[in-house]
């Protein structure tokens, strides 16, 4: 994975988007090297927001410049604010809140994608919106809308 990213990033390659598998394990093993953002992906439940600290907190180690979380199947204004106040605590920037999706869920039983089975779900809007964000900050010059 290292030699990948590695290559890609020596090429032309303008964005490269990596879904690493969650947990600790895969930034010791410096496939972060040269990341300049890393968004952690949070639930609204201890276990994973004790995880986002400490993902964040290797992160800042490792030197990576960039480093916000996503919350993620938020279902409630109290999960909301459990997410808030964590990531403010842990100096963590908050740059997106995705809600629960039952589409999402029904997409997943179907192995489908939720953007071919529901491209208009809620949490799809909210992730578009999040990568045209994404690109607009750090390509400004050739930023693209991320369409359906």
């Amino acid at each position: 994975m290292r030699g990948i990213l590695e290559h890609l990033q020596s090429s032309e390659t303008l964005v490269t988007v990596t879904d690493m598998e969650a947990g600790l394990e895969h930034l010791k093993r410096g496939t972060l090297e040269h990341a300049e953002t890393l968004l952690i992906v949070v639930e609204p439940y201890f276990k994973s927001l004790e995880a986002a600290g400490r993902i964040a907190a290797l992160a800042r180690g490792l030197g990576v410049p960039r480093i916000s979380a996503v919350a993620n199947k938020v279902r409630s204004e109290r999960d909301e604010v459990a997410i808030r106040d964590y990531c403010a605590g842990h100096d963590l920037p908050l740059l997106a809140v995705v809600p629960f999706d039952a589409d999402v869920a029904e997409a997943e039983r179907l192995g489908r994608a939720v953007l071919d089975t529901a491209p208009a779900a809620p949490a799809v809007d909210r992730l578009r919106s999040l990568a045209n964000r994404l690109l607009a900050a750090d390509l400004p010059e050739r930023a693209e809308r991320v369409a359906d």
